[in-house]
């Protein structure tokens, strides 16, 4: 380890005597002693000055009065003696305040890596994360001050652009895009999002999010173990681009899990407004007897997720419907002493003649047509005729099954205006509002008051032999299953993936047809394949390698037909296309590389490397680096500080130099006119 100045040695010993509180394995546990210090703990206090090195060091008379410098004490803690700002600043942010300023106040940034999923130790309980090396988060986490900040989110050059069709799965190189197409973009999502922001800030009606859940055992590569603030700080940073990529009518649906679930909603209040709230929605995600942590000795099992929805002030949420079976509610209501109306079958539909025409309150016609022939019988009469059950009528009959209604509607006043019989009467003509907005449609009426036909089927569906009844969904969505989404899109994945079912009830909820729906953090893809299927077009975003292998290659199967997830429910058939394109690396790809080095000699020929070309941060003392570095026998403390050094506002080139010689030289001519169709919108 690294020769540490005078005053650490001191404070080792002092900490020592606090037994495992302050120490792990010969270690400091920095981030508890910061805390203390912050609450000032009066034992930890009062043993710090009781020292005469770090008494004279860290403390100042004002007014006759001694003052310990607290501050200047939790700088020196963080202090690496090769930085030549001779500090890296610690922020210690505790619900949703950071240095005695709220989080909304921060200018701070947090980057995630990926990296490989050994790196990442999952199910870690609370215990496990305060006994850990100095109970610090991952380093693949690092938070960016923002004096630290100058391009770092610039336009980012795009590179390796492909379309997607059913003419050539493998794609084929693009040299434009258009506000039509669907977008899938390789890189990090917060520098992705910035590079979106011209072309598609305020055009996005909804944005969904299923985010690391901050658990440490997140299925995808990413790294889903960070301390609370920077989790918080991550979420933040993203979260604000967001709002603005929303159109006026837009909304977000953001799903976590209880372990953030609170912090994030005064989050999401401070970042979209208290008055932008509409509700929390509950997800059963799995039964109970399947639902993970806890025990009998334990907590309670979780079984549930949440969703937080925000809307802008524009926004009209279309409430969707949910699926009770039938005969359980027929009997549930029998229960209750009560009848259910829907008892008469139209066993022969008749023949129409048409008698006449009307017209509706804007004048548009309505063609009135007499029913001749029909036959109704009740569904006991066919259960007797037929030896059937209750349950199997409906089922056999549910498209004939009709109550009659007496309903308050302009257009039943004109038809009895117009018919004076008690016969069975079909009103056709074209709504102007309604889910059958703009179709030709046939409503029935009858008797001489003529009232309203109601068919069963408008509020009913059959699947895998059993019939459903929708009703309007709250914010308890228990029936949706979880099961058997494993190998959804035909792209498998053990855990994280989300239900095509779930993304399709709230891209219905908040977006009609050729709206934009954004996922930025796009994992297997639901949301992007559920979108594509509802004919919306999309925007995606992720970091991870398997981007080719999990959402490509899911949305070439949807182009060519996929089966799975709501497929058979909408009936797809397949077709549409899709842009890929990749933000242009730079330090990002000497991070990878760091990233997978599996011994301390891959790790230096990488910095070797770096030290040619890379851009590395302007603060570094070089010769006093190599001379610290080469003293850490930790593989992963080399390639922390390793990717530390790297300045994060060179991961990616920024699309401001793409006409530079040396590099437009890098980029293919295709790559270049892409760029140049992009940002030219």
């Amino acid at each position: 380890m690294a020769v540490e100045a005078k005053v650490i040695e001191h404070i080792r010993n002092i900490l020592e005597k606090f037994d495992d509180k302050y120490m792990l394995d010969g270690r400091i546990k920095k981030t508890k002693v910061i805390e203390d210090l912050d609450k000032y703990d009066h034992d930890l206090i009062k043993a710090l000055l009781a020292d005469e090195l770090i008494y004279n060091s860290y403390t100042e008379k004002i007014a006759d009065v001694e003052v310990f410098k607290v501050n200047q004490f939790i700088e020196m803690l963080e202090f690496k003696k090769y930085w030549e700002d001779s500090y890296t600043k610690y922020s210690n942010k505790i619900g949703l305040t950071a240095g005695g300023r709220f989080i909304d106040d921060s200018t701070d940034v947090v980057l995630d890596f990926p990296f490989k999923d050994t790196v990442l130790k999952a199910g870690m309980s609370k215990e496990d994360l305060e006994n850990s090396d100095d109970a610090d988060e991952p380093f693949l986490n690092e938070i960016i001050a923002k004096p630290e900040i100058d391009e770092l989110f610039e336009p980012k050059i795009l590179v390796n652009a492909r379309r997607y069709d059913n003419s050539d799965r493998g794609g084929y190189e693009t040299s434009f895009i258009s506000d039509d197409d669907n977008l899938v973009i390789k890189g990090n999502n917060l520098i992705a999002l910035h590079s979106l922001k011209k072309r598609y800030a305020g055009k996005v009606k909804l944005i969904y999010l299923d985010p690391p859940y901050n658990t440490g055992s997140d299925s995808f590569g990413y790294n889903d173990k960070f301390n609370h603030s920077a989790w918080l700080t991550f979420m933040k940073n993203r979260l604000e681009i967001a709002r603005e990529m929303l159109s006026d009518d837009g909304m977000i649906f953001i799903q976590t899990d209880d372990n953030e679930h609170a912090y994030l909603k005064v989050l999401m209040d401070e970042i979209f407004g208290m008055n932008r709230y509409l509700n929390t929605i509950t997800i059963k995600a799995k039964a109970s007897s399947g639902a993970s942590g806890g025990g009998e000795d334990k907590r309670l099992k979780k079984n549930t997720e949440f969703i937080l929805l925000y809307a802008n002030d524009n926004a009209q949420i279309n409430i969707q419907q949910k699926p009770y079976p039938l005969q359980k509610y027929i009997d549930e209501r029998r229960d209750l002493g009560k009848s259910f109306a829907y008892t008469n079958v139209l066993v022969k539909p008749g023949k129409l003649i048409k008698i006449g025409e009307t017209v509706d309150g804007r004048g548009d016609k309505i063609e009135l047509f007499d029913v001749i022939g029909a036959v109704s019988k009740s569904v006991k009469k066919i259960m007797k005729e037929e030896k059937l059950t209750e349950e199997e009528v409906y089922f056999k009959y549910l498209d004939k099954v009709y109550t009659t209604e007496n309903a308050q509607t302009s257009i039943r006043t004109r038809v009895r205006d117009a018919v004076m019989d008690d016969g069975y009467t079909i009103a056709r003509y074209t709504p102007i509002s309604g889910k059958n907005k703009g179709k030709l449609i046939d409503v029935g009426f009858i008797g001489s008051t003529k009232r309203l036909v109601s068919f069963l089927k408008e509020t009913t569906y059959k699947e895998d032999g059993i019939v459903y009844k929708t009703e309007k969904a709250g914010t308890l969505w228990e029936d949706i299953s979880w099961s058997s989404i494993k190998s959804e899109g035909s792209v498998e994945l053990d855990n994280g993936k989300k239900p095509e079912k779930l993304l399709q009830r709230i891209i219905a909820s908040a977006t009609d047809e050729n709206d934009i729906v954004l996922d930025f953090f796009g994992g297997s893809g639901s949301t992007a394949a559920t979108a594509h299927k509802m004919n919306r077009k999309y925007i995606t975003i992720e970091q991870m390698d398997y981007v080719r292998e999990k959402i490509v290659k899911r949305l070439n199967n949807v182009i060519e037909g996929d089966t799975t997830g709501i497929s058979k429910n909408i009936n797809w058939q397949g077709g549409g296309s899709f842009v890929y394109a990749e933000l242009m690396e730079k330090n990002q790809g000497y991070l990878k590389d760091l990233q997978r080095s599996e011994s301390i000699q891959e790790l230096m020929k990488v910095y070797d490397r770096m030290k040619e070309n890379a851009d590395i941060d302007f603060r570094l003392d070089l010769e006093k680096f190599e001379e610290e570095i080469n003293t850490f026998s930790s593989l992963d403390e080399r390639r922390k500080e390793l990717i530390r050094i790297l300045d994060k506002n060179q991961l990616y080139y920024n699309y401001a130099n793409i006409d530079d010689e040396n590099v437009k030289d890098l980029i293919s001519d295709t790559d270049y006119k892409f760029n140049k169709s992009f940002y030219s919108n």
